[in-house]
This record gives C-alpha cells, structure tokens and sequence, in this order.
C-alpha cells in the first residue's frame, strides 16, 4: 500500500500484458508515424526552439479555452518554447495512449489518472521521477490528492483536480420523515432508509441500467469492511473472495431488500430526464451516491434542490476495517515522460500557480488540490466536498482505474446482477476473481 502522510491508496499495480497491449495498439490504428512523433522533442529544432508536446482530454468549454491561454501565456514568457497541444475525448485518449505506452513513446507531458496504468508506464521505465522536482510547490497540496500518483514513496504524477463519491440528500425530505442529522454508521443508515419509506419518501435514486451507479456501493462497503489494504491484496492477488468483500454483498443485498428505489430503477439511466439525477432534482427521491458533479446534473436534468441539497460520507460500517474519513473517488494529473525537456516540468509548475488554480476554480467548477487555493471556492456542495477531502485518512481511486478495465466492467455487471436479484454477494466476488486472473495470464 502506498502512503502519503497518514492519507492511504488501494491500487493495483497488476500490468496488462504486452500481448493485449500490442493488441490493443492495433485497435487504436496508430501506426509508426503517429508513435514517433511523441517524446521526439528532448533535442529541440533546428530553428533554436523547443518543442513541448502536451497530451490532454480537456475539451469542454470554458476549461479548454483556459488551458490554451496558458499555454500561450507561458510561451511568450519563454520564447525559446512552443506548447503544441493535442486534446483528445476520454475514450479516444485512452486507446491512443495504450498504443504510445506499448511504444515506448509517451507524449513530454501527458493527462493521468494514476492508479494500475500509470503504475504500468513507471514500470517500463517511461515516467520522470517528480518527487524532488516537485515537492516544494506541492507541499501544501490535499494529501489525498496526491497518493493516485505515488508508488513506493515517490510521485510521478502531478495533480490538477480531486473529487468524491458521497451521499447528496434532500434536506426537506429528511426534515419531513424525522431524520436530524445524516447517518454516520451503517445501521444508521438502513434506519434512515426505513424512515424515509414510512414516510412515504423514495429513499433512493439509483441509475439501474447504467450500473456503474450500483457499483458506488459495493465499492464503499468493500473499502468499510474489507478496508483499504485488503482492496490492494485483492488486485495484487486475483482474488476478491475474501470474507470482507462477500460480506460487503451482503449489505448491499440488506439494502435492497429494503426497495429503497425509485419505481422502474433498473431501467433507468443517469442524467436523463427520467433518470436517476433527474430523480433527485425534482425531489422524488431523498438521496442519490454519487461524486461532486452531482448537483449540476440533477439542475441540468430537473429543477435542482437550491439551499436544500446537502452532503455526506458514506457511513462506517459496525465491526468494519474501513473508516468513515476513508473515500472512494479520483482525479487528474499531469506526468512527464522520462527524458522530457526541463521546459516539460517548468511548465508544470507554472500551470500550477495560485493565481491560475483560483483561476480554474472560479471558472471551471474544479476542487481545488492546493490548500493555498481553497479560498476561491465559494460553490457551497463543492466547499462540502472539499471539506471531506481535505480530512481524509484513506483514499481509494476508482475500480476501472485502480483495476485493469475487464475487471472494472465485471464489478459492474455483477454487483448490478446482485441489485437486480441474479446474483448472491459469494458469487459477484467468484465473477470478479475469474476475470482478474484472466488479466494476469
């Protein structure tokens, strides 16, 4: 297990093998051109100038608009130096990187989320070592932040923005079925729900067809009961049949006993307008699991909850290794391919100003990674969010991140096979562990 501080990370640090990820080089069709042209810049040009390749998936207004003028910004401070940007959709991302990361030739600085894959690229020796490069202007950064990125004590990876999974809730409706304040234990929580039901309220919203809604719970059971170290033995492993995680199904299956759902919830998606988000933001349910993004999605999808949506962690589970300052959630981050020009780190670190990252907080909606930064944060369920964050103990990055991405997509197809009824808590962990050791053959 990897620590920073008194902060945790469960990760897998299984690499995928070189025959899938010359496979799926394939799929992505890059061929040798495209390949070469990364990490090509460490020698300059003939012009004089140097060249700075930068990979990124920004690209929704108006944070890609603001990443471009700094860029610029920072060019015409060093005249010696072009940012040549390539940003790229999520998925598309992904499968060209497998491809360049099979190569050998990473982008100079290049979007990460931590976790199995960059674990991966350290392994082959494609990643600059940035602990002594960066320590002294991240010193101030969220702990939890941080540990995505770090492997046997050293950072590869710097962070730019950090969230969360927890419980948003309808205060109004809480209110109205007797419930004081939110539930900090699990039982707590299964009381609540009962409540809420006598009351005539549907205690949750949950995107049943979309599945990776579900997963949020097993995932924070898991963590409750099993606890963070057994979340990394079970990667490093193949194996995710330990008591702790059967148990952790059999919470969930409690759960939904309860029906706590809203009607026809395996068939509805997320942000549609019948959907779990939509659910919530027109007060027909009184909570939903989900990460910081939530409270614009439920405004986009519904009417929104104003001064009376509020948050909080996902319980403690009774006689569980986990602990209620322990979160489930993810990020982003920049890393340097090994060899990179010096103008690659200067970059980052002038990306990292304050007076830029209260920039992208006030006008891009980001959780701030930097303490320093805190201040121009004014949304109230993003403050809520940070708040949780910044008294983390334990942090575990999300499963199709952490995990190899099969592994990832059977959590979710088994724990909503649990939720729908078709599958026992002992054989969603027999379904995962079939597949992890597949990954690892």
């Amino acid at each position: 297990m990897q620590a920073l501080g008194s902060t945790s990370l469960a990760l897998s640090t299984t690499s995928l093998s070189r025959r899938r990820l010359l496979a799926a080089s394939a799929a992505a069709g890059l061929g040798a051109t495209a390949l070469s042209a990364c990490g090509s810049s460490d020698s300059g040009n003939s012009s004089g100038k140097t060249t700075v390749e930068w990979w990124n998936i920004t690209t929704t207004q108006p944070a890609k608009k603001l990443w471009a003028q700094r860029a610029r910004e920072f060019e015409a401070a060093h005249p010696d130096v072009t940012i040549k940007i390539v940003t790229l959709e999520n998925e598309a991302y992904k499968s060209k990187m497998t491809a360049l990361t099979t190569s050998g030739k990473l982008p100079d600085i290049y979007h990460t989320w931590g976790g199995g894959v960059l674990k991966q690229q350290i392994d082959a020796g494609l990643v600059e070592d940035l602990t002594d490069k960066v320590s002294s202007w991240t010193a101030d950064y969220v702990p939890a932040s941080l540990t995505a990125y770090r492997f046997d004590d050293r950072t590869y990876a710097v962070p730019f923005d950090i969230g969360m999974v927890g419980f948003w809730y309808n205060k109004a409706l809480f209110k109205k079925a007797g419930i004081a304040s939110p539930p900090t234990t699990w039982s707590a929580y299964l009381d609540a729900v009962g409540a809420l039901k006598d009351a005539g309220i549907t205690p949750i919203a949950l995107a049943g067809k979309e599945k990776w809604p579900g997963m949020y719970y097993w995932a924070y059971l898991s963590m409750r009961v099993a606890g963070l170290d057994a979340m990394r033995k079970a990667a490093e492993d193949a194996d995710f049949t330990a008591e702790g995680f059967v148990t952790a199904g059999q919470h969930l299956k409690d759960l939904v006993k309860l029906n706590p759902f809203q009607k026809g919830f395996l068939g509805a998606a997320y942000s549609t307008p019948s959907g779990q988000a939509a659910a919530m933001g027109n007060g027909k349910a009184a909570m939903e699991l989900m990460g910081q993004w939530a409270p614009v999605v439920e405004n986009d999808a519904g009417k929104g909850l104003g001064d009376d949506l509020g948050f909080f962690p996902f319980p403690a589970v009774e006689g569980g290794k986990g602990a209620l300052t322990e979160v489930f959630g993810g990020g982003g981050g920049h890393a340097v391919r090994k060899g990179a020009p010096d103008a690659a780190l200067e970059f980052l670190k002038f990306f990292a100003e304050k007076q830029f990252a209260e920039k992208l907080v006030k006008e891009t909606g980001l959780i701030p990674v930097s303490k320093g930064a805190r201040g121009a944060l004014t949304d109230p369920n993003l403050t809520a969010v940070s708040d949780e964050l910044n008294k983390a103990t334990g942090f575990q990055l999300y499963l199709d991140q952490a995990y190899a991405p099969a592994v990832g997509q059977e959590i979710n197809d088994s724990v909503a096979a649990l939720i729908a009824g078709s599958k026992s808590p002992e054989q969603v962990t027999r379904s995962v562990t079939q597949v992890a050791k597949s990954e690892q053959s």
